[in-house]
């Protein structure tokens, strides 16, 4: 052994420190490193520059329910692949992917509980499950979450986030939209509110139906919203398009949406709206 292998195995070394994978966050926006529990309880919003992360439906319904206190709605039972549809994969290989990596039967979960003290049905789309796409289990859950509201006599509030309608189940994922369509009318015939919280990104089929159809429209800071992207846009009216045309300050600055609201503003900002909106206050 040479005398500088004899030197370097005669020095103590301390033990290499254990750091956790998940003890840092980099935004997505402005790529700042932020210590994961300071953005969690920022309600996975970046501290720095306000970047509102996207967010699971139980993480949703947390921090929305007064003392996080919920309960799960059952989901309706839907034929799966009904066009035994197959591109690189098959659609039952897809679904398959999509439930294990989120845990979640499909892409809209609903619940119900308090908000401010006012009980309410709520519905919230994960993108995470397969970009939120609108097939039939989707649609299913969104009329079973408004039945549910008329049955309760509560007001239905939806959180989208989606891609549109899902590709896997051609016509019938098309279909959605109509059928959710007459779902609202029956919750409006009820004399009961319906209220839609626009997260990023809400594109597609899902803007074209139900996203687009609140009583009072809501949107968190810089969501994506819109139906087809910029680009596809430009090339068909062949002009170039303002810069942010499709984020949520520049809705509301142009009248199709009602208010941009942080996310730990929204509870309080729902509980006023279910105040006012509910049949009882106006009984009052």
């Amino acid at each position: 052994m040479s005398w500088l292998g004899r030197v370097r195995n005669g020095i103590p070394f301390l033990p290499k420190r254990q750091v956790p994978d998940n003890l840092w966050h980099k935004c997505d926006k402005c790529q700042s490193m932020i210590f994961t529990k300071e953005w969690e309880e920022n309600l996975w919003v970046c501290p720095r520059c306000n970047h509102h992360d996207r967010i699971r439906p139980h993480q949703r319904f947390a921090t929305l329910f007064d003392d996080g206190d919920y309960g799960i709605l059952p989901a309706p039972e839907v034929r799966e692949d009904p066009l035994k549809f197959r591109d690189t994969k098959k659609y039952v290989d897809r679904l398959r992917a999509a439930r294990t990596s989120t845990d979640e039967r499909d892409a809209l979960l609903n619940a119900r509980g308090e908000i401010g003290g006012h009980t309410a049905t709520v519905g919230v789309q994960d993108f995470a499950f397969m970009g939120g796409s609108m097939g039939v289990a989707v649609g299913s859950a969104f009329v079973a979450g408004v039945k549910a509201a008329i049955d309760a006599r509560t007001p239905y509030i939806i959180f989208t986030a989606a891609g549109g309608a899902r590709m896997q189940e051609g016509i019938l994922s098309l279909m959605q939209m109509p059928r959710s369509t007459v779902a609202l009318a029956q919750l409006r015939e009820a004399g009961l509110p319906y209220v839609v919280v626009l997260t990023d990104p809400t594109t597609g089929g899902v803007t074209a139906s139900y996203a687009m159809l609140g009583d009072v429209q809501l949107a968190e800071p810089g969501a994506l919203i819109g139906f087809a992207g910029q680009r596809v846009i430009e090339q068909t009216i062949r002009e170039k398009l303002p810069q942010g045309f499709q984020r949520a300050e520049y809705l509301l600055e142009h009248g199709m949406i009602d208010m941009v609201v942080h996310r730990s503003e929204l509870r309080a900002t729902l509980g006023r709206l279910i105040g006012y909106l509910t049949p009882e206050r106006k009984a009052a």
